[in-house]
């Protein structure tokens, strides 16, 4: 089978493996598809034998014309605890998977973890070929999956498509092999880069639209994180809040780093403690009796026995991937966004650019803390994308330092 076969299965298995986000977390997304060469599919009906409609199957008349192989089985992983992306797609394809190739973007399991090992059943199903995207960084995989199958006598290829695989699942890598979250910097500023005037006002920067999109990333994400100083000045929620009809996909922990327990009983955060999720994670000067307080309001505090606001954070951050958190969305202020920077701890920014200006030296910018002395030595963004969300300009893509 041709390397534009190849790249051509394991792009539509890692499209398949998007789907996943926002509900597989802390497990890895993970896209399936099996091929087989004496299947014929019927191109106009977008029917296969089991009936399942595929609506986003692209023919390549280059690769139609190289080889019959199409899909006779395809799934992806859906629901943490639930059955991994191989297991479905082996149930679609049923007896067809006898003797097929199978295109997978992370490799299969081995060990018993909510389900049984993928490995036993690939082998069992009689799958001749398999192709793999990635490694699986996790101590109780990483190549025995590959190792298993090739015992079994199961030709394996590893690294098609390696790097957009490697990209998808950025947060689960980060969190194996840097014992800490994925920071996802996001802010909204005025074209003059402020993220508030002089006296603190902010509403609103951005638009209706961009602000709806920040919702729908808040349901993908395991924690929203700011500091006390945007918690007094702002008063958030920093709930998910979709269209009526939409159910968010998950409900992320609320977390303010307030290193002097200043948050207002009052607050949006704390009247809504003992049905949100809240972390108040306080410094060890905070007063006494502010730990036992908060956590009769329902949130949970954690002290953090530690001099610098750095040295906090970097605590802070491995104490969220232990309890299995794979990404953050740091919405601000612009001085805990500063130490996020200076630690290069943000992984992917993503910015609204509102065309508002308001001026004034003593406004707050968007990013503070120490910051970069020359301009040769500025983070730059790769793989950055530009799209236009209502009246406002949005910057995305993963930060180079």
């Amino acid at each position: 089978m041709s390397s534009n076969l190849d790249q051509f299965y394991m792009q539509r298995a890692l499209r398949l493996a998007v789907r996943g986000q926002g509900l597989v977390e802390p497990n890895p997304m993970v896209g399936c598809v099996i091929v087989r060469e004496d299947y014929t599919y019927n191109v106009e009906s977008g029917l296969d034998k089991s009936g399942a409609f595929r609506d986003d199957y692209v023919v390549d008349p280059e690769v139609e014309d190289k080889a019959a192989t199409l899909i006779v089985g395809e799934g992806w992983h859906q629901k943490y605890g639930e059955p991994h992306a191989e297991v479905n797609a082996l149930k679609m394809a049923g007896d067809l998977a006898k003797g097929a190739t199978m295109y997978v973007t992370l490799e299969p399991c081995t060990h018993q973890g909510k389900t049984p090992p993928c490995v036993d059943a690939v082998i069992a199903a009689g799958i001749k070929r398999v192709v793999v995207a990635m490694l699986d960084p996790f101590p109780a995989v990483n190549g025995s999956g590959i190792e298993a199958l090739r015992a079994a006598g199961v030709e394996v290829e590893v690294g098609v498509c390696e790097e957009e695989a490697q990209e998808l699942n950025s947060p689960f890598v980060t969190r194996l092999t840097k014992n800490r979250p994925w920071i996802i910097g996001k802010w909204a500023m005025t074209l003059d880069g402020k993220i508030a005037t002089r006296i603190g006002s902010s509403y609103w920067i951005s638009s209706d639209e961009a602000r709806l999109r920040v919702h729908e990333w808040r349901e993908t994400v395991d924690a929203i994180l700011i500091g006390s100083r945007t918690a007094m000045e702002d008063d958030p929620q920093l709930t998910v809040r979709l269209p009526e009809g939409r159910t968010p996909k998950r409900i992320p922990t609320r977390i303010v780093v307030d290193s002097g327990g200043t948050l207002s009983v009052f607050s949006e955060l704390a009247l809504t403690a003992r049905d949100v999720p809240l972390l108040l994670v306080f410094g060890p000067n905070t007063p006494k009796g502010k730990k036992e307080f908060w956590e009769s309001k329902g949130a949970e505090v954690m002290v953090i026995d530690a001099p610098t606001h750095e040295q906090r954070l970097l605590l802070l951050l491995t104490n969220l991937a232990e309890r299995g958190m794979t990404n953050i969305l740091v919405e601000g202020g612009g001085e805990l966004l500063g130490h996020f920077f200076d630690l290069e701890l943000i992984d992917e920014a993503r910015v609204f650019v509102s065309p508002k200006i308001i001026g004034g030296s003593e406004a707050v910018v968007a990013v503070g803390g120490v910051g970069r002395e020359l301009m040769r030595k500025a983070a730059t963004l790769r793989n950055k994308k530009i799209e236009v969300i209502g009246t406002d300009v949005l910057i995305s893509g993963r930060i180079n330092y």
